[in-house]
């Protein structure tokens, strides 16, 4: 098993600010010891002539012409707006921070 104990899961919790119980953070703890178990298998079986690739067909970016358009002026762009400060939009307060 990988390296993934509860103090672990637990540190990561707290950043995340998500609240778990003890049971959970033993439940999760074992959970993603098998991800990381699993994820060093696989990384183990692709040998030095594998390339690593991130998708399994290439991609490629399709790209335009930066050309300015229409733009609004600040009134106009908050006229619809419910509540506006400053040439802003002004929104509820998601986090607990001044």
């Amino acid at each position: 098993m990988a390296a993934i104990n509860r103090d672990d899961v637990a540190h990561l919790a707290r950043l995340a600010h998500i609240e778990m119980t003890d049971q959970e953070l033993d439940t999760m703890a074992g959970e993603l010891a098998v991800i990381v178990d699993s994820v060093k298998s696989v990384s183990e079986a692709a040998g030095n002539d594998v390339p690593a690739t991130s998708h399994p067909i290439p991609l490629t970016n399709v790209f335009r012409d930066d050309v300015v358009g229409h733009t609004f002026t600040a009134e106009q762009a908050l006229s619809g707006a419910p509540d506006s400060d400053d040439n802003r939009f002004k929104v509820p307060a998601i986090l607990d921070e001044a």
